[in-house]
């Protein structure tokens, strides 16, 4: 079996528990209370435009955005465990121009939290975070040569600190300083280029292989994640999303950044628009870029996605 289809169980298995857990613990009896609490919602952004013998020019195009977000919550005394899955894959066709992927996300979050009474808002936690994607990545538009696959990259944190959690404020600060980063590129070609900043392979004047690149970077260091959620004004919610993190062994106070943000704007129970951005600092991961016709691998560089959709939602 390989490494990725062993990581995808051992996910599997653990919203599994979740789920099974939760449906035990409704089946007990009628009057027992319940310390699990989900949530789901899935999404679909769509956008279309289209021209007909138009003066002023223009491409017509179409774009889709899936998105699902689940939360299972258990909460019982001082005991709290919360896992979150978030996947999002959106595609976009121009007239003249292949299927393009715009977005691609599959990330799973779970933290386990103690304290020492039910009035602190501090918690001792251990925090798991996997993130992935579905399908290749391109250097549009070159698509001759994928610059990633799943699970080339998959991000793998793992790590024990404080928690602070402010249910009135909406607000969550993690604070970690044992954290066990570790970036898997398990496509072999990626790997011998030295890809998001695993060893490359080596290779003698001749240009014969004499060693492999490496599948795997472990890393430990500081991490500080903060979640925001808030109704700031009817119908109106912002979400902020951030993580800061810094090796102690390569070069301690180079820190990446992973920071999202988002906007959401309430029409109904069904629709809303949203407007994000998301920020990606890494210095692990070379940008690519085309010159002269190639795809050539040049220093790392700020990542900003913009997001802007309007769609369906169903929560359930």
């Amino acid at each position: 079996m390989k490494i990725s289809q062993k990581i995808f169980l051992l996910l599997a298995l653990l919203f599994s528990t979740c789920f099974v857990a939760q449906n035990d613990e409704k089946t007990t009896t009628l009057d027992t209370i319940s310390h699990w609490e989900k949530k789901n919602t899935a999404g679909l952004d769509i956008s279309q435009i289209a021209f007909v013998n138009w003066n002023a020019g223009g491409v017509s195009s179409v774009s889709g955005l899936l998105k699902g977000n689940f939360i299972r919550k258990y909460q019982k005394g001082n005991l709290k465990w919360v896992n979150e899955m978030i996947i999002r894959y959106g595609v976009n066709k121009q007239d003249g121009v292949e299927l393009r992927k715009t977005d691609d996300v599959f990330q799973v979050n779970s933290t386990l939290g103690y304290r020492k009474d039910t009035i602190s808002n501090w918690y001792s936690s251990a925090k798991f975070n996997f993130n992935t994607q579905f399908t290749n990545g391109y250097a549009y538009p070159n698509t001759s040569k994928a610059i990633s696959k799943p699970f080339a990259p998959a991000y793998i944190f793992l790590g024990v600190g404080s928690e602070y959690v402010n249910k009135p404020k909406k607000l969550n600060l993690y604070i970690s300083p044992i954290t066990m980063k570790t970036t898997l590129v398990l496509d072999q070609t990626l790997a011998n280029q030295g890809a998001f900043g695993v060893n490359k392979a080596v290779f003698d004047i001749n240009g014969n292989l004499i060693k492999e690149g490496e599948l795997y970077r472990m890393e430990l260091g500081f991490l500080v994640t903060n979640f925001y959620k808030k109704e700031i004004y009817k119908n109106i919610i912002w979400e902020n999303r951030l993580s800061l993190y810094s090796d102690y062994i390569n070069r301690f106070g180079n820190i990446d950044i992973d920071w999202q943000m988002q906007l959401e704007l309430v029409v109904n129970e069904y629709v809303k628009a949203n407007i994000g951005a998301h920020f990606i600092y890494d210095d692990d991961i070379k940008a690519k870029e085309e010159v002269n016709g190639e795809q050539v691998t040049v220093g790392p560089k700020l990542q900003l996605k913009q997001l802007l959709g309007v769609g369906l939602s169903y929560n359930f």
